[in-house]
């Protein structure tokens, strides 16, 4: 039998191709479409027509792992809690994810399916909030806090529960669905639990807790409400568009609800229940390492006699307890590179043109200071403003635009100071401040290097060695995110690209930039916060009229341009007309019709 020859591709087969070589070759995403396919394309269907918003914009594919690696990337410990919010947060979306393909097949919806709301429990400090932040941006839904204490039973003074839920749909940008998908926080929630008094305020905490029973499991919350006046003239503006009066309503079925509080007082309910079950927890608690030793066995039973109602309880099936902070954890949440302490004081200073950097030592005392303070992460903000603030007010007034925060500076800033406005000190901080960035370059090195491996593998022709340093040193300059650098430095080489074949098709001459003058040019957009188009056109703004000098005395028509023509554009280009004219001089009779 013989072979059969090798079959021809067909025309999907040839535009996937194609596409994958160009993307390959010049950087940026490019799909091949023939003419002919392109015009059988059937119409947009009214669902694939319209997917700029709602739950489009949510990003279900996630995965509990990918989730937990995201968080381990900024919290430091936590490791049970970190796995219980990534897991049942994904598992959330995914299933709404779900529930939304099936949607078209019709059927009533599950009754009696439970929502994975949350409850944190910890100390002040650990990072309940910020791990509810980084999930809602990561996750791109929209992201509500709100502060138990202030809401209160409808009827009494205060905010009503339900103006969480409108929040949700002003963080939407007015898109109700993406709103009916988005995350409720509500911290201190142990200051509404009832003492078991019926007098004093504990009928309106009771109150609060029925309040949020609704919203936690389903409900229409109405938009319009009297109490809010920006919300009535939504409506009247409605009524004048439509001329019907459209009751607009957010549904919270699939609104995920996370609690937290710190709790005090909790452990100590739930010691005693374990001691009546003789499981030997005899210890008296003295700190709050044996506070988490026993919240880790909390149960309904133990919120309950907390003073919360079973109702309540029962709505938050998934509990997670946040442990304490010592002095190692305080050390390492200042010494990982994307928390929001230091990277935020360096960008106080970079405000004023000064850039700041901190020694092993101090970021070690610092965290020694913070410990004592008992309120975790908190304490080294309040720890770090105080040893920095009389540089901050000093420096700017000053020539000094490096700073290296030493131990020394921690223990006595006020005599360091004094010491570093002194220029004899200048050699000796200058050499701590250049180990300190050294240090930092290699460790960002590594970071970037491990980083950029997915961006190579799509883009090799990108990713050079020395884009690759460029992205080390935007970084160390500025503090942007190593992966948000990476990116637009493909943006930027994909602009030069561009520029490239519009110059050719504006003015007929083909250029294409060396390899180098990219480099140049995406580093000159870094540094000016500039798209490389604009900085294309700068240095281009002469280029068609010295190509066509040049194209009339040797007909060149295509320009391969080196690092020069962007650093010192001008001369680069009259000096290549110059020679054009040297190796083509001009003749007696073009001479007479030059003059």
């Amino acid at each position: 039998m013989q072979d059969e020859p090798p079959r021809f591709p067909d025309q999907e087969a040839l535009e996937k191709e194609l596409s994958d070589y160009l993307s390959k070759k010049y950087g940026y995403r490019i799909k091949v479409i023939s003419p002919m396919a392109a015009s059988v394309q059937p119409p947009e269907t009214p669902l694939e027509a319209d997917k700029s918003g709602g739950i489009q914009n949510i990003r279900f594919d996630l995965k509990p792992e990918e989730l937990e690696d995201y968080l381990n990337q900024y919290v430091i410990r936590q490791e049970e809690p970190k796995a219980i919010l990534a897991t049942k947060i994904c598992t959330h979306y995914n299933r709404i994810k779900y529930l939304h393909s099936r949607a078209r097949f019709g059927g009533e919806p599950m009754v009696g399916r439970i929502k994975n709301n949350i409850l944190l429990i910890g100390p002040t400090g650990v990072g309940k909030t910020y791990l509810v932040k980084l999930i809602a941006q990561r996750l791109g839904v929209p992201f509500v806090k709100g502060d138990a204490t202030k809401f209160s039973e409808t009827g009494y003074v205060g905010g009503d529960v339900e103006d969480l839920v409108r929040e949700l749909v002003i963080q939407a940008n007015d898109d109700i669905e993406l709103a009916e998908h988005g995350i409720i926080y509500v911290d201190e929630i142990d200051k509404i639990a009832s003492s078991q008094h019926l007098i004093g305020p504990d009928v309106s905490r009771t109150g609060v807790q029925r309040a949020l029973l609704k919203p936690m499991e389903e409900t229409e919350v109405d938009l319009k409400v009297a109490h809010d006046p920006v919300s009535q003239i939504q409506a009247i503006e409605q009524y004048r568009k439509t001329g019907k009066r459209e009751k607009r309503t957010v549904n919270t079925k699939n609104i995920l609800f996370i609690m937290s509080g710190a709790f005090n007082g909790l452990a100590e309910i739930v010691k005693r229940r374990l001691q009546k079950q003789e499981i030997g927890f005899g210890a008296q608690i003295h700190s709050r390492e044996n506070d988490y030793k026993f919240l880790q066995h909390v149960k309904a039973e133990d919120l309950i006699s907390y003073g919360f109602e079973s109702e309540f309880v029962g709505r938050i099936p998934v509990v997670a307890v946040l442990e304490p902070l010592d002095i190692d954890d305080l050390y390492m949440i200042l010494k990982n590179p994307k928390n929001p302490i230091v990277l935020g004081k360096k960008e106080d200073f970079r405000s004023y043109g000064i850039d700041i950097r901190f020694e092993d030592a101090a970021l070690r005392l610092l965290a020694e200071k913070a410990f004592p303070e008992k309120t975790g992460a908190r304490g080294l903000v309040s720890v770090l403003e105080k040893v920095v603030l009389p540089f901050e007010k000093k420096l700017p007034s000053s020539g000094i635009r490096h700073l290296a925060i030493t131990g020394p500076m921690v223990e006595n800033p006020d005599s360091e100071l004094v010491r570093l406005m002194d220029a004899e000190s200048t050699p000796e901080r200058m050499e701590v401040y250049e180990n300190l960035l050294r240090e930092e370059k290699a460790a960002v090195r590594a970071r970037v290097l491990q980083v950029r491996k997915k961006f190579a593998e799509e883009f090799p022709m990108v990713f050079s060695a020395e884009r690759t340093e460029m992205v080390v040193d935007h970084h160390v300059t500025t503090g942007i995110d190593v992966e948000k650098i990476l990116e637009e430095v493909l943006v930027l080489y994909n602009q030069v690209r561009m520029f490239e074949a519009d110059f050719y098709e504006k003015h007929g001459f083909k250029v294409r930039f060396e390899e180098e003058a990219v480099n140049a040019i995406i580093s000159l957009a870094l540094r000016e916060d500039n798209t490389a188009t604009d900085i294309c056109r700068r240095i281009s703004a002469d280029f068609d009229y010295g190509f066509r000098l040049i194209s009339e005395r040797t007909g060149q028509s295509q320009f391969v341009l080196p690092r020069a023509a962007v650093d010192d554009y001008q001369n680069y280009l009259d000096e290549l007309i110059r020679e054009s004219y040297r190796q083509n001089p001009l003749k007696p009779g073009e001479l007479a019709k030059e003059r």
